[in-house]
């Protein structure tokens, strides 16, 4: 058994209350401390209370703490993989993606800066807060990657890990603290959902991981920034041929479990050829990169999965979504449906594994199936209808022709760059 310690302002802290992790045979492997709501009022006070280190610290202790999270990973990477179920090249993927973004957190939250905040403009980029509270997900290890972008900025940072997954930040806060953060500027404060708002609560901003219910709690909390489904899509248009290798890998890639993974393929004209080749190469796809789960949960998907699909054409249905391998746990199967229209309601379901709804769409049915998209891949050479993709609010990333729903770069904005919301611009002036 592996022990996970909260990592309070006085250092590692080791609770009463324990939580036991499994892997996803459900055999025990880890505990982690759950600390109460007095010990996290405490923490975030101990964060508020303490001064940023300077630009120059900040940066040099990124770039080492990106050294030392990848350093001997291999036994970090086996654990991760089989608790969260995500393959093993997934999880070393992501291990790699946060070390860079350990080296490149100060880069890429300066991509956010106006341009008119220079020293000699009157106007200075300043932190809207300086205490950073993060509710983050356990879908995948890469979600750590964004965070770092606060430190860089000067905010003192409070992690609440997942209940799946703690492995990650406390490896990544561990290797932050021995690179020169001090225990006062970043935080691991695992706890129970009843005490979980209390990070909310004392920091001057949030970032928060969840799914529809997540959005309808924070949505309208100019403090919290929600982070729900992405419910990305892939449009085809009758002027361009469908790339199939990247609408494969828009579907499944890193095991199909992101927000930036598509869930809704749209076609002009006959969706039906392009659904019967989707399929065929998702039912090639081995076991070693799908996800796995514990069999319990495989099966709740898959019973979930059947009733959702209730009113389409499965290509790859729920009868053999799941495949037990005998040991409590079971891998899932990519699943594909075929939809009526292009307003039907399963376009927006977006489940964690591999699974995707294709339907027909027209220039009648216009921008309403596409809104409420994180990444949206376009095939279309139609410069008109690609104005009006990028002029819709709600489509957040926009991607045209070969590029996958999953590509990323750390110059890139996510959902906006996240400096947008940690930073604002004020004017400063003098006699």
């Amino acid at each position: 058994m592996f022990t996970v310690d909260a990592l309070g302002p006085a250092g590692p802290y080791r609770s009463r209350k324990q939580l036991t992790v499994t892997d996803v045979t459900g055999s025990p492997v880890a505990s982690v401390s759950l600390v109460p709501r007095l010990f996290v009022t405490r923490a975030m006070s101990a964060l508020h209370k303490a001064s940023p280190l300077p630009m120059p610290d900040r940066v040099a202790a990124l770039t080492t703490a990106g050294s030392l999270f990848a350093k001997d990973s291999s036994s970090y990477v086996d654990l991760v993989a089989r608790v969260s179920g995500l393959p093993v090249a997934d999880v070393r993927f992501a291990a790699d993606t946060i070390a860079e973004a350990c080296v490149t957190a100060h880069e890429a939250a300066q991509h956010g800066r106006p341009i008119g905040t220079t020293m000699d403009s009157g106007a200075a980029w300043t932190r809207r807060g300086n205490v950073f509270a993060v509710h983050a997900a356990g879908n995948h290890p890469a979600v750590h990657s964004l965070w770092l972008q606060a430190l860089a900025l000067g905010y003192r940072v409070a992690v609440r890990p997942s209940r799946r997954e703690p492995f990650t930040p406390h490896r990544l806060i561990t290797a932050l603290r021995a690179a020169g953060f001090g225990p006062d500027q970043v935080v691991l404060l695992p706890c129970d959902h009843d005490v979980a708002d209390e990070l909310l609560r004392c920091a001057d901003l949030g970032l928060v991981y969840g799914g529809d219910d997540v959005i309808a709690k924070y949505g309208a909390n100019p403090r919290v920034l929600p982070q729900g489904p992405g419910r990305s899509k892939v449009l085809v248009t009758a002027d361009s041929a469908p790339v199939l290798d990247t609408i494969v890998s828009s579907i499944a890639h890193h095991g199909g479990v992101g927000c930036i993974n598509a869930t809704g393929i749209l076609v002009e004209g006959d969706p039906a050829p392009l659904a019967d080749a989707l399929a065929s190469r998702l039912a090639a796809l081995p076991d070693s990169v799908l996800p796995r789960y514990p069999l319990a949960g495989a099966s709740a998907l898959r019973d979930h999965l059947a009733k959702r699909a209730v009113g389409t054409r499965p290509l790859l249905g729920a009868d053999q979504l799941v495949t037990d391998l005998g040991d409590g746990s079971a891998v899932i199967r990519p699943a594909l449906h075929l939809l009526p229209s292009a307003t039907a309601p399963q376009l927006d379901a977006e489940l964690p594994f591999p699974c995707a709804w294709i339907a027909p769409w027209s220039r009648a049915d216009g921008l309403a199936p596409l809104r409420n998209t994180l990444v949206l891949t376009a095939m279309t050479r139609d410069n008109d209808l690609i104005a009006d993709l990028l002029a819709e609010p709600t489509i957040a990333n926009l991607y045209l022709g070969d590029v996958p729903t999953h590509h990323f770069r750390p110059n890139l904005p996510h959902d906006s760059y996240l400096s947008d919301f940690l930073m604002r611009t004020k004017a400063v002036a003098g006699r």
